[in-house]
C-alpha cells in the first residue's frame, strides 16, 4: 500500500518546537529597563511565551525552535548574575503559547510574605536522592507545593495536597496543617521555584529538616523516568497537562461530568463562570463544553467546537460589553494582575 503525503503535512511532521521553563533568583536594580530589554529581545528571536521580572529575578516558560530557544539561552546566560540559570527543556509538535507576554510583578511566584530570602531556604535534593528517600525506611512527610488543580491530576504518592487555589494561600495553611517539627519534610512542585520560597518559610516556622526536589518534577521525570509519580503534572501553557511516568499514563482524576477516568482540562463555555474542570470528550460533548446545566443555558455561553474543546480560552471577558466589563471592571483587573495564579515553574 501507497501513502501519499503532501509536502505541507511533511513539514508539519518534521517540525517540532522546544518549550522551556526556568527560574533564577538575582537582584534586578530596574526591572522595568530590563523587562524592556528582555521584551525585545524575545521579540526579535520570535519566541512566544510568559515571562515575569522583579526585582528577586527572572521567572519564565517559553517556545521556540531549537534555533530560538538555544539564542534566547545564550542571552539569558550571558546577562550579569544570570549565568547559573537552569531550564526544563521539552520539545511539542507546536508552540503552546498564543503570545509573548513579559511584564514586571511584584514577585516573580507570589507568596505575599516579606524577608523570603531563597538563599536560606531547605536542602535541595537531587531526582535520585529524593528516589533514594522514598525508597527507604527514613520517616517523612512530603507536601505537594502546588495549587489543588494542579495536583488533582497528578502527585507523588503519599503527598500531602493542600486544598488552595493560589501559592499565597500557602502560608495560612501552614498554620493549620498539623505537620510535626520533627518531621523529615519533602516538598515539590513543578520546575522548583515555589519550593525555593515555601521552604524559607518553613524553617523560619521551625522545621529544621526541610528538603526539596531540585528541578521540581519535571526534571525529576526526565532523570528517574517519574518513578513514584501517579498521573501527569500540570503546566501553565496550552499543553495543560503533561505525561511523567511513561509506564503509568493512566488518569487518576476524573470527569466532572461523566465520572470516568480523565486527566484533560477545558473551561466552561460560560464565559460569566470560565471554571477550569476536568473532562472526558464525551463529557465535553454531552454539556456543550458547560460545567453545569445552569451554565449550559447562560446567555454568556460560548458556542461549542468539538474540535477546540480542550483548547485553553483567553480573554473570556472581552465576549462581552462595555456594561458588563465596566460592573466588573475589579474582578477583570484582579484576574488579569494575577493570571496564571504568579506560577509557571
Amino acid at each position: 500500500m501507497v501513502i501519499f503525503i503532501s509536502v505541507k503535512e511533511l513539514s508539519k511532521l518534521q517540525t517540532m518546537y522546544e518549550v522551556i521553563l526556568y527560574y533564577h533568583f538575582h537582584e534586578i536594580v530596574s526591572p522595568e529597563e530590563f523587562c524592556k530589554a528582555h521584551k525585545a529581545k524575545c521579540k526579535e528571536l520570535g519566541l512566544k511565551g510568559r515571562i515575569y521580572i522583579s526585582e528577586e529575578g527572572l521567572n519564565g516558560t517559553a517556545s521556540g525552535s531549537s534555533e530560538q530557544i538555544e539564542a534566547y539561552k545564550q542571552y539569558v546566560w550571558a546577562l550579569p548574575g544570570f549565568d547559573q540559570t537552569e531550564f526544563k527543556q521539552e520539545s511539542y509538535d507546536e508552540v503552546p503559547f498564543a503570545k509573548l507576554i513579559c511584564k514586571v510583578r511584584k514577585e516573580i511566584v507570589s507568596l505575599h510574605v516579606d524577608g523570603v530570602d531563597p538563599k536560606e531556604g531547605g536542602r535541595h535534593l537531587k531526582p535520585h536522592e529524593w528516589r533514594a528517600v522514598l525508597e527507604s525506611d527514613e520517616e517523612h512527610v512530603i507536601i505537594d507545593v502546588r495549587n489543588n488543580y494542579e495536583s488533582k491530576v497528578g502527585h507523588f504518592k503519599g503527598a500531602i495536597k493542600p486544598d488552595v487555589k493560589n501559592f499565597y494561600e500557602f502560608p495560612d495553611w501552614l498554620k493549620t496543617a498539623g505537620i510535626p517539627k520533627d518531621k523529615k519534610v519533602l516538598m515539590y512542585c513543578t520546575g522548583g521555584i515555589r519550593c525555593e520560597k515555601f521552604s524559607v518559610l518553613m524553617k523560619k516556622e521551625g522545621w529544621e529538616d526541610v528538603n526539596q526536589l531540585h528541578g521540581g518534577i519535571l526534571n525529576y521525570a526526565y532523570k528517574e523516568g517519574g518513578e513514584h509519580f501517579k498521573g501527569k503534572c500540570f503546566v501553565f501553557d496550552d499543553r495543560l497537562v503533561v505525561p511523567v511516568n511513561p509506564n503509568d499514563l493512566a488518569p487518576i482524576a476524573h470527569c466532572e461530568i461523566t465520572g470516568k477516568p480523565a486527566d484533560s482540562y477545558i473551561n466552561c463555555a460560560n464565559m460569566e463562570c470560565n471554571k477550569l474542570f476536568i473532562c472526558t470528550e464525551e463529557g465535553a460533548q454531552l454539556m456543550e463544553g458547560c460545567c453545569s446545566e445552569e451554565c449550559k443555558k447562560s446567555e454568556y455561553r460560548r458556542p461549542f467546537n468539538p474540535g477546540h474543546a480542550f483548547q485553553p480560552f483567553r480573554k473570556w471577558y472581552n465576549y462581552f460589553d462595555e456594561d458588563f466589563k465596566e460592573r466588573n471592571k475589579e474582578w477583570i483587573n484582579k484576574a488579569e494582575a494575577e493570571e496564571p495564579n504568579g506560577c509557571l515553574s
